[in-house]
């Protein structure tokens, strides 16, 4: 298949039977993390820590985690392994102003209040109503308090007035095939070029917005050069005092970014960034870039 066929000039032993283990994150604004992981063992939930996060639990349960009395009262978090490294590689600490350009429905956000401790100001906007409605809803269900929801388009950040100390760009990509089923037919090339287009109008915005010294976290669950490494590229390329950071992770979680794609080859730090492979990571595909303003 066309794409699979792709991933194979990235990573040779790429298989698509690769399956995401479901995970969840402890919401330590709630939950005594060593208390709730009593209770759900209680409940014959079996939990093993993810050893490169946190709060992170891969789970095993014979009923849904989205219906007990703990995930009911924000205990914690129904999220992604490979999602969750997105808010500890960005690091907000309490008091900062944090910009989430892509918020809803509030997995990386609600995580970045938590890592926040619920001090300072996170500004969150989406420009879906639904999905900001479901970000309300965590918001209140994990006890973040210091969440501004607004309807806007990242694109547009410059409206608000405002510079933050560190930005979360979660971008809009093409998802992956451990995410929706048939996703190898609903895909083309120039879909996803054009995915890039907007990406790259997205960090153009999260430039002009952040101080000087601050952080961009930039993340898709796209497995796309596309969408990833060739947006970062050019992003470092166009502004100089942008400089990639390593994202400081245990040896052996995700790969380097590549460094060549397509006969163009790419500024070697790039491969500062990470790739998620499913077969690798036991997580959807995914992959995340950490950027500081000189």
């Amino acid at each position: 298949m066309f794409f699979e066929n792709r991933y194979r000039k990235v990573c040779p032993d790429f298989t698509s039977e690769a399956k995401e283990r479901p995970a969840l994150r402890v919401n330590t604004l709630k939950a005594d993390e060593r208390i709730l992981v009593k209770r759900l063992n209680a409940k014959k939930v079996k939990l093993e820590k993810v050893p490169w996060l946190a709060h992170g639990y891969w789970y095993e349960a014979a009923f849904s985690l989205g219906a007990t009395p703990e995930y009911l009262q924000g205990f914690y978090y129904l999220q992604g392994a490979a999602s969750q490294v997105v808010a500890e590689a960005l690091d907000p600490q309490p008091g900062e102003t944090v910009l989430d350009m892509a918020a809803a429905p509030g997995s990386k956000a609600t995580h970045a209040a938590m890592l926040m401790k619920d001090k300072g100001v996170l500004v969150c906007l989406d420009t879906n109503t639904q999905r900001l409605a479901a970000l309300r809803n965590n918001c209140e269900r994990l006890m973040v308090k210091n969440a501004i929801l607004l309807k806007k388009d990242g694109r547009f950040t410059k409206d608000l007035g405002m510079t933050f100390d560190r930005i979360l760009l979660d971008a809009p990509c093409s998802g992956n095939f451990c995410s929706e089923e048939g996703w190898f037919l609903k895909r083309t090339l120039p879909d996803i070029k054009q995915n890039g287009r907007v990406q790259k109008e997205l960090l153009r915005a999260a430039y002009a917005a952040l101080k000087p010294g601050g952080v961009l976290v930039y993340s898709t669950c796209s497995l796309e050069p596309e969408e990833d490494e060739v947006v970062i590229n050019w992003f470092v390329e166009k502004y100089a005092d942008m400089e990639l950071v390593d994202l400081k992770l245990d040896a052996g979680v995700g790969d380097p970014g590549i460094t060549a794609w397509e006969g163009e080859r790419l500024n070697l730090a790039v491969a500062r960034t990470r790739r998620f492979w499913p077969h690798k990571t036991s997580t959807e595909g995914f992959f995340i870039a950490k950027l500081r303003k000189k």
